[in-house]
């Protein structure tokens, strides 16, 4: 190897692991102990902060330095990378421009193979990361649908519920095997630590969201297509209105109710709704949902007494509610 080919790896041998002993690097480099203090040399003098213990086990610690030296990521680092600063702005922090910056970044060094594949992988984010169940989602299989997604190519797939591989034809034609689904794909989705497909479902003549831990593309893809405009043109917004239950971006049902709590005592369990104080001890809550029972429901979990402001199909969720409970208290 070339002294830069010998540093560049032993560079990534120290971000791999925290302690490294100096005949184990050695033996990895295919060089000598001599040979691999010197290199560790050259990488301080590049302003890594390299500890050394002496002794017949010594050896060497890769350690934090007070600037950000230059990292090493293998392909599947790099693409992770890419994935979590477009999703960052869902982490509910002010990071969106130094994402955006650090993006930049991380795309001018890659190799051109790879920075290809990267371009295609436009995500929209919804809702904060990591606060629902996350599902295993391999960096192929993401860039394989962003690939798709960018050709503008229908997407055959198989649909597993079960999340393994998908069932095989019965031999001889016989038994019932699931249809493959057919999709015009508009854009890779983000949403509490899980990963949808959003798409023109061309059997159901409807948009959809599908899990994509779930997908298993099928070769060879469809047909080239002319992308559609979901509802309101704007697909950020039309994805977020789908988790909210409408086509638009706005819950299809929204009450208030006046609850006997002060305001600083709601405001942590409000999520998108809106508290006004009435006074010290009562406060008003405008809240959505996808229906007006659960609307009614979602207001009983603050366990106070509470009046409704409105609307009347709130108060009438309530009645109904009131009356389910009665009948399952015995």
């Amino acid at each position: 190897m070339t002294t830069t080919s010998r540093l560049l790896q032993l560079l990534s041998l120290l971000q791999a692991r925290r302690d490294w002993p100096g005949p184990e690097l050695a033996a990895r480099l295919g060089t000598t102990d001599r040979t691999v203090r010197r290199d560790v040399e050259r990488l301080r003098g590049m302003g890594y902060r390299i500890s050394a213990t002496l002794g017949p086990h010594g050896g060497y610690r890769l350690d934090a330095g007070s600037e950000l030296p230059p990292l090493l990521f293998d392909d599947e680092q790099a693409v992770a990378v890419a994935v979590a600063l477009q999703t960052a702005p869902a982490s509910g922090a002010a990071l969106q421009e130094a994402a955006v910056r650090a993006l930049a970044t991380v795309r001018q060094v890659l190799p051109s193979r790879l920075r290809r594949r990267l371009d295609t992988l436009r995500v929209s984010a919804v809702g904060r990361a990591g606060d629902g169940a996350p599902a295993d989602v391999s960096p192929d299989l993401l860039l394989t649908l962003a690939e798709v997604v960018r050709a503008r190519e229908v997407l055959r797939f198989d649909d597993d519920a079960r999340g393994g591989p998908a069932a095989p034809a019965p031999p001889g034609g016989g038994g019932q095997v699931a249809p493959v689904r057919r999709t015009e794909p508009l854009r890779l989705v983000s949403s509490h630590g899980r990963w949808y497909l959003l798409g023109w479902d061309l059997d159901r003549e409807d948009w959809r969201l599908y899990s994509v831990d779930r997908v298993r593309p099928r070769t060879p893809n469809g047909p080239r297509f002319t992308p559609r405009v979901v509802p309101g043109g704007d697909v950020d917004e039309f994805v977020s209105s789908r988790f909210e239950g409408s086509d638009t971006n706005a819950w299809p049902c929204r009450g208030t109710v006046v609850l006997h709590l002060p305001a600083r005592e709601v405001l942590p369990f409000a999520g998108d709704g809106t508290v006004v104080a009435v006074d010290d001890e009562r406060c008003t809550l405008e809240a959505g949902s996808w229906s007006w029972g659960a609307l009614a429901a979602s207001y009983g979990r603050f366990e106070v007494p509470m009046e409704v402001v409105g609307p009347p199909e709130l108060l009438a969720a309530f009645g109904v509610l009131a009356d389910r409970y009665r009948a399952a208290s015995g």
